[in-house]
C-alpha cells in the first residue's frame, strides 16, 4: 500500500464526523443524515449495484470510482452508528489468515449460542 492511504481513509471519516452536523443545504453528508437510516442505506445499495455494474464492464477506472462512491457511503453509515474506518479494519485483522468458510461457520455458531 502505499504510504499516507489509511491516513486519507482516517482524514476522509474525520470530515464525515465533522459534516453531521452541517448544515443540510452546504453538506451532501448533513443532508443524506438528515434523511434517515434508510436513505443512508438505499445510498450503499444504489452504489453497491454500480460496482457490481462496472465490474461487469470490466473497465478498471470506471471500477475504481464507483468502488470510491460505495466506500465513501460505507463510511457515511459507519459514522451514523459511531464507527469508523479502525472498526472495519480491526475486524479484517481479526479475521485474516482464517479461511472465509471457517470464519463464516464460526459467526453462526456464535450466533445460535447468543
Amino acid at each position: 500500500m502505499k504510504p499516507g492511504l489509511y491516513e486519507t481513509l482516517e482524514r476522509i471519516a474525520a470530515t464525515i464526523e465533522q459534516r453531521k452536523t452541517s448544515d443540510p443545504a452546504k453538506s451532501y453528508v448533513a443532508r443524506l443524515l438528515r434523511e434517515g437510516e434508510d436513505a443512508v442505506l438505499r445510498k450503499i445499495g444504489e452504489e453497491a449495484t454500480e460496482t457490481v455494474l462496472a465490474a461487469k464492464g470490466g473497465e478498471r477506472l470506471h471500477i475504481v470510482r464507483e468502488t470510491a462512491d460505495l466506500w465513501f457511503h460505507c463510511l457515511v453509515m459507519l459514522a451514523r452508528y459511531g464507527l469508523g474506518p479502525s472498526d472495519v479494519l480491526a475486524e479484517l485483522h481479526r479475521r485474516e489468515g482464517i479461511s472465509g468458510i471457517d470464519e463464516k461457520a464460526g459467526r453462526a455458531s456464535n450466533e445460535r449460542e447468543e
